[in-house]
């Protein structure tokens, strides 16, 4: 078990949900954002590597990810501050397999354990195309965090929580990234079939928008990630400063609505 997992099953075995925010690598003061969330409540965070063509994210996302790119952010730069960034939570990546390409499977994963990055999630690369990235994931010690489409097929689930390691991203509705006014059923949904087929925790991302939400999903789910909610706010920030207070607030938000549910 790997230190993602860990921290996620030690907050569910107190009988508590877990709380992962995410957050874009290079923009603005992003590592003070981190910080803030480390201290208002997140079990562990998730850090966008910005990618000109994010096939996942919606709107907010992008935005964050094309300012980010603009302001000069790249893999190993985002990789070396969040390095030295002492959150003391555990750390994921999120981004696309054409960055890891490029860098190489195994140079990349070596790069992610060098920085202290527990996990890693690389939505566009199907399941049956794991292989590589997961014998490099599985030798540099990076916990691989497979995705879990609302339309897969019980069979295809078994297969994924088989393969996942750290937590299974249950997504919560089709679509890309981005905040909603209700919660979709099919979150509720695929994190119930998930935890028939796992005891992996088993967290809801893609469409949780507010901790009402949050609360809801999580009578099934055992967390949530939260992005777009999170990313849409820093971007209205007036000041690196306001930003990790908007950081905070928000974690803090979600973080009592989780406990109080």
């Amino acid at each position: 078990m790997g230190p993602f997992e860990a921290a996620l099953r030690a907050r569910r075995d107190r009988g508590g949900k877990c709380l992962v925010p995410y957050l874009t690598g290079g923009l603005g003061s992003w590592t003070a954002q981190l910080r803030a969330a480390a201290a208002s409540g997140a079990d562990a965070v998730e850090v966008g590597i910005p990618f000109s063509d994010p096939v996942m994210d919606g709107p907010v996302i992008q935005q964050a990810s094309e300012l980010a790119l603009r302001a000069g952010a790249t893999p190993p730069a985002i990789l070396d501050e969040l390095g030295g960034a002492d959150l003391g939570v555990p750390s994921a990546v999120m981004t696309y397999a054409n960055l890891v390409d490029r860098a190489g499977w195994r140079r990349f994963a070596s790069s992610l354990s060098s920085a202290g990055v527990a996990a890693a999630i690389l939505p566009d690369i199907p399941l049956e195309e794991t292989g590589p990235w997961c014998a490099a994931a599985d030798e540099a010690g990076v916990e691989t965090v497979l995705l879990a489409a609302p339309t897969a097929p019980d069979e295809r689930l078994e297969r994924i929580v088989q393969r996942s390691r750290g937590f299974v991203y249950a997504v919560g509705l089709l679509g890309v990234t981005g905040e909603r006014d209700h919660l979709a059923a099919s979150a509720t949904r695929i994190a119930a079939r998930l935890k028939a087929v796992t005891d992996l925790p088993v967290l809801v991302g893609v469409g949780i928008s507010t901790p009402e939400q949050a609360a809801e999903v999580c009578e099934v789910a055992d967390g949530v990630v939260v992005g777009s909610a999170l990313v849409r706010q820093v971007l209205e920030a007036d000041t690196p400063e306001g930003s990790v207070e908007v950081v905070a607030e928000v974690v803090s938000s979600f973080r009592r609505a989780l406990d109080a549910g």
